[in-house]
């Protein structure tokens, strides 16, 4: 998740898309749009930084499906079609999978009842060492799935805080992001210990998001490379320190785009780094 980024799908928000907002649980709605401009300011700042830009159609009428790091994990193998924990969410794996085929990414594995994952509770330590939060969107089942799919991957599984219930969006990806091998910026108050320990096993520094900054996504950064992140505009604390620790944090205006509680990470589908 830190080699530098070649090849990316994204999926556009569309004017259509807008109504959804109240019954998706977006904070408020969104201009379509400065949405639309956002985002497209968003994707020439992945394409200045070097990655090619794989525009996908989505499933219209649903917002949420601009984040589309939640439907599928890719591998080298392919991608494993997932099973989102929220309901309104469960069709996105299938209406992304011609797009992944169609960008060169065949369906390796695809979840099904009663399995769910999100791949927001998802994160790749090393190409060995699959990281998974145990969430209300991600159920052991959804883990267990995970661990047939990749077969000589380590998947370790990490239950996440209940914090404000079943409503919230708390990924684990919420909490931690990877900017190099042996950093990742995070929140640290709400890491499960195991983790923790487990990333000072491995050599991982943290450095630590202040709680002011933890609701405005401090802690969701996307790596373009090691070292160099792509993070939302704000957050000036964590900025300051992630720079401090040597990385260079390129930021985008996510006024909209954010009043679904998704990130840089979540808005993007890395097909390639290398």
């Amino acid at each position: 998740m830190i080699e530098p980024l070649r090849r990316v799908l994204v999926r556009a928000p569309q004017p259509e898309d807008v109504p959804s907002w109240q019954a998706l649980g977006w904070r408020s709605e969104p201009d379509a749009a400065e949405l639309a401009a956002e985002h497209e300011a968003f994707c020439a700042l992945l394409e200045g930084a070097g990655a090619e830009v794989v525009r996908a159609a989505g499933e219209p009428g649903n917002l949420d499906s601009i984040y589309v790091f939640d439907p599928a994990l890719v591998t080298p193998a392919g991608a494993v079609l997932l099973r989102p924990g929220k309901p309104e969410r469960r069709s996105e794996p299938e209406a992304l999978a011609a797009a992944l085929e169609a960008a060169g990414v065949p369906v390796a594995a695809r979840l099904a009842a009663p399995e769910l994952a999100e791949g927001g509770d998802t994160l790749w330590l090393d190409e060995r060492t699959l990281l998974v939060g145990r969430s209300y969107r991600t159920n052991d089942a959804g883990i267990a799935a995970l661990r047939r799919a990749l077969p000589g991957v380590e998947v370790l599984a990490f239950d996440l805080p209940h914090r404000h219930g079943r409503g919230e969006v708390l990924h684990l990806l919420s909490l931690l992001s990877p900017l190099d091998r042996d950093l990742a910026v995070a929140y640290v108050p709400l890491l499960p210990v195991r983790l923790v320990e487990l990333l000072e096993e491995r050599g991982v520094t943290l450095v630590g998001v202040p709680d002011d900054e933890f609701e405005t996504m401090g802690a969701n950064v996307l790596a373009l490379a090691p070292r160099v992140g792509l993070a939302v505009a704000g957050n000036e604390t964590t900025r300051h320190r992630l720079a401090r620790a040597g990385v260079e944090v390129l930021v985008y205006r996510g006024d909209e785009l954010s009043k679904g509680d998704g990130g840089p990470t979540c808005l993007t589908c890395p097909l390639l780094r290398a």
